[in-house]
């Protein structure tokens, strides 16, 4: 996972819900650089901080905003992504490669179920994670051990079902398991301080409950 405290990461705000939680504004007030899905950058001013950058098709930026911030919009009008696909893009083209996502969920339920999708395709390229106001949700490309506490609530999604995966340190154990539907490995446990998932193909999220 991105190391909180190293600073060296960079925040994408997307245009769902402005982050009210401390451990996303957190993220936010930590960042390198900010950069905002262009309708993002109104709710991010009203805290007093300022994009480094605005990417997207530019259509829910008002005009004093766009006049404002001229030198520091890249304007993207491929209608085929989300702009917070263009944003991830954008900072990946940049060289940005440690992202950290927030504002993502919270206002409709399918551009929430599309965003939290994408992380698969970004992981790709970048290392990424989604902070939302109730957890953390990460992606994976292979077997991976993953930092946690005792009592932690832990769900995984396989975004391709034939993916077997086995996981060590959870309290409802996977072995060889299909993830053949969204709700099938939900509401687990961690059992310690960290915990595995072992899988040879496929990609997985992991969402970790705060608390």
């Amino acid at each position: 996972m991105i190391d909180f405290q190293s600073e060296s990461y960079t925040v994408i705000v997307a245009d769902g819900t402005f982050p009210q939680h401390e451990i996303p504004l957190g993220y936010l007030k930590n960042a390198k650089r900010i950069i905002c899905c262009d309708g993002s950058a109104q709710n991010l001013l009203l805290t007093g901080m300022q994009p480094d950058a605005i990417v997207g098709d530019m259509d829910s930026l008002n005009d004093e905003l766009a006049n404002r911030f001229a030198d520091r919009i890249y304007l993207y009008e491929n209608q085929d992504t989300n702009d917070l696909t263009k944003a991830v893009s954008w900072c990946s083209d940049m060289g940005y490669k440690d992202i950290v996502i927030v504002g993502a969920t919270g206002k409709r339920e399918d551009h929430t179920l599309g965003n939290i999708s994408l992380l698969a395709e970004y992981v790709r390229s970048v290392n990424v994670i989604m902070v939302t106001e109730t957890g953390i949700l990460q992606p994976l490309l292979k077997s991976s051990a993953i930092s946690c506490f005792t009592g932690q609530q832990v769900s995984i999604f396989s975004i391709d079902p034939e993916t077997k995966v086995t996981s060590f340190g959870l309290r409802y154990p996977l072995s060889k398991t299909k993830i053949t539907n969204w709700w099938f490995a939900t509401l687990n446990e961690a059992l310690g301080n960290s915990f595995s998932l072992e899988f040879s193909q496929g990609r997985l999220i992991v969402y970790l409950k705060y608390s």
